[in-house]
């Protein structure tokens, strides 16, 4: 009998298996991009803890194992910011990043009262961009980021359907 993947809230605990995720997951988008110096990549643990203490940060455990993790912040004009959405490669593709991402939204509405959702990705990423058209986002612009990737933003309303029939 196999175990299930729990998604719960992260403890400062968590840190470090959530920073060794996310350098893992985002070599990747490093890759896609030809940067090895894009924000995930370069975080420091001390910040992580830092948003851990001020943040909604959820993880999804499968046994012990941190296997994903996704960050939810408000910004300054009130929306929900979802970001660092992450999930172990071997567990990619079963719909774990859905259920984070429902994680972090559920928790800005009924935490923080936001009433819309924000998030990016880079132009490049396909399957995430697909993720997030599948989930009610819809690009509204874009901008470069500090670590010169240009970036997608995507917003959705809160009170929108969650998912969409097709994508």
């Amino acid at each position: 009998m196999g175990m299930s993947v729990i998604i719960s809230a992260a403890t400062a605990q968590d840190a470090e298996q959530i920073l060794k995720l996310q350098y893992l997951c985002f070599q990747s988008e490093a890759e896609l991009y030809g940067n090895y110096r894009i924000d995930p990549l370069v975080q420091t643990l001390d910040s992580l803890h830092a948003e851990i203490a001020t943040h909604l940060v959820f993880v999804a455990r499968l046994g012990d194992e941190v296997v994903g993790s996704v960050r939810g912040t408000v910004g300054p004009d009130g929306a929900g910011e979802i970001g660092r959405l992450c999930v172990h490669p071997r567990l990619q593709g079963h719909g774990l990043g859905a259920r984070l991402l429902r994680a972090a939204e559920a928790g800005l509405v009924d935490e923080r009262s936001t009433t819309r959702f924000r998030l990016h990705t880079g132009h490049r990423s396909e399957n995430n961009l697909r993720l997030y058209r599948r989930a009610g986002y819809a690009p509204v612009g874009n901008e470069t980021g500090r670590d010169g990737v240009l970036m997608i933003l995507l917003e959705k309303d809160a009170t929108k359907p969650a998912y969409v029939a097709s994508a």
